[in-house]
């Protein structure tokens, strides 16, 4: 029936006018309604007639008050739905009923359009709750979050051919991105698949320590070398010897030290600070900087040479907001990694929240995102990120106003449009179509679509060969 559709309620209000009024618009909404005049009717009718999606309740009422029934509830069933009606200004019952476990309050007199969207919301949720309360991590699945390569964007598959083709070899390595794009996961990646992998994985960020710092970290120390080296010291290059030794920041090394570092990667010997005896080390070297190394080189703020020993092959990191259509992918990995970090079940993502990461430009990149998830993870009580746990930076670029809300028109000032999930499947598919030089055949494979399908898809967004900037191609026999 219509009213199982759309959820089971239960509303409990002392004011049986008030409550036989709200059955009756609720009920013309497609919803089951139960109704009751105080709680004990309504326990009893939770006993007779539940579970229901979501339970409605007057806070104030004369004997057990809404916050006992929203106890009673919530013990039997602790991902009950409870919405609490409040009387107006009664600010400190309603924070009582949040932290005992309601999923939200509207004060009386309510705006019914507001309950309305309040209710769709939390029904919502509820069931994307109940769909990933089953999901189980993949097999062999990491248990925290970051540790892979995630992604189906065209760019992060290009990082990730490149990884399996470099990975068996001992050429150095160059990555080069925004900061926060994830340059060190794809080091110790390119490790973890190397014959190195047996032996340490050893990194340093060179632009967080000062340079006779760096220089002692990076090449070790002879007791006495400077005050206060009461003991010898091995240094970075000799730890990771038979490893791989990664260079966070290499943009930043003084161009003092630059000319050592140019020894230890080409002669593969170092000498630590104090010492004339060279030492002999196997290091594979991988860097990475967020700079424009060759725009240093021209400057002459960084060695020709030593850009070309550290540049044997180059691998460049996208920023997130140019590979958007990896948020969701990211978001999933991500959030089952924080559920077993705080030991917390499945947690699911409300589908305007998710709108809010779609739409937002992220600086910070990947860790910023990771960053975020945990922050939501950690206020969301219920299980369902929704947007009120997302920092204010993220809602008021998107421009959520809150229960009932919505995004302000194109064109207005300072706040962006939500990116509706159509517009990311275009821009994904153009990309791959783009990275297929054109070919639909090629593409819709990548895809996992038909031929057919592409096509359609195209004409419905006005584009055609022509308007891709590239001729139709195919395949030999396509």
């Amino acid at each position: 029936m219509a009213g199982r559709e759309g959820g089971r309620l239960l509303v409990v209000d002392d004011d049986e006018e008030a409550c036989r009024l709200l059955e009756e618009v609720l009920s013309r909404d497609g919803y089951e309604v139960h109704r009751a005049t105080s709680v004990e009717e309504g326990l009893r009718r939770a006993a007779t007639h539940g579970p229901f999606d979501a339970v409605l309740t007057d806070l104030r009422m004369p004997g057990a008050s809404g916050l006992d029934l929203l106890r009673a509830i919530r013990e039997r069933d602790p991902s009950a739905v409870v919405i609490v009606l409040t009387g107006f200004g009664d600010a400190a019952a309603a924070g009582a009923a949040i932290r005992a476990g309601a999923h939200d309050f509207i004060s009386k007199p309510y705006d019914i359009a507001e309950l309305r969207a309040m209710l769709a919301r939390a029904l919502a949720r509820r069931r994307l709750a109940a769909t990933r309360s089953g999901a189980e991590p993949a097999a062999g699945e990491e248990p925290d979050a970051g540790r892979e390569l995630v992604g189906h964007s065209p760019a992060i598959i290009g990082v990730m051919k490149t990884v399996a083709r470099v990975a068996p070899t001992q050429a150095s390595v160059l990555i080069t991105g925004e900061t926060g794009t994830g340059k060190e996961l794809v080091a110790r990646t390119i490790h973890q698949f190397s014959g190195r992998a047996q032996h340490k994985f050893v990194g340093v960020n060179c632009a967080a320590l000062a340079e006779g710092v760096l220089e002692s970290e990076l090449f070790g120390h002879v007791r006495g070398a400077f005050t206060g080296a009461v003991a010898s010291r091995p240094g970075l290059f000799r730890e990771a010897d038979r490893g791989t030794l990664f260079l966070d920041e290499v943009g930043d090394v003084p161009p003092a030290l630059q000319t050592r570092l140019l020894r230890a990667v080409q002669e593969r010997e170092i000498v630590p600070v104090g010492s004339e005896t060279p030492v002999k080390v196997d290091v594979r070297v991988i860097a990475a900087t967020h700079r424009d190394l060759e725009a240093m080189v021209r400057e002459g703020a960084f060695r020709e040479d030593l850009f070309y020993r550290l540049n044997v092959v180059t691998i460049h990191l996208p920023p997130l907001r140019e590979r958007r259509q990896d948020i969701p992918l990211l978001v999933d990995h991500t959030l089952r990694g924080l559920a077993r970090k705080h030991g917390r079940g499945p947690v699911a993502l409300d589908p305007e929240a998710q709108a809010l990461l779609l739409s937002y430009d992220w600086p910070g990149n990947i860790r910023q995102l990771q960053n975020v998830l945990e922050r939501s993870l950690v206020l969301a009580e219920q299980d369902v990120i929704g947007p009120e746990h997302l920092p204010p930076e993220l809602r008021e670029q998107g421009g959520w106003r809150g229960t009932g809300g919505a995004a302000p028109p194109s064109g207005t000032a300072g706040a962006p449009r939500l990116v509706p999930l159509a517009l990311v499947e275009r821009e994904h598919v153009l990309a791959v179509l783009a990275a297929c030089e054109g070919n639909r055949e090629r593409a819709a494979r990548v895809l996992r679509i038909s031929r057919r399908t592409l096509s359609r898809m195209l004409q419905r967004w006005g584009l055609k060969g022509a308007a891709l900037g590239r001729p139709e191609t195919r395949d030999p026999g396509g």
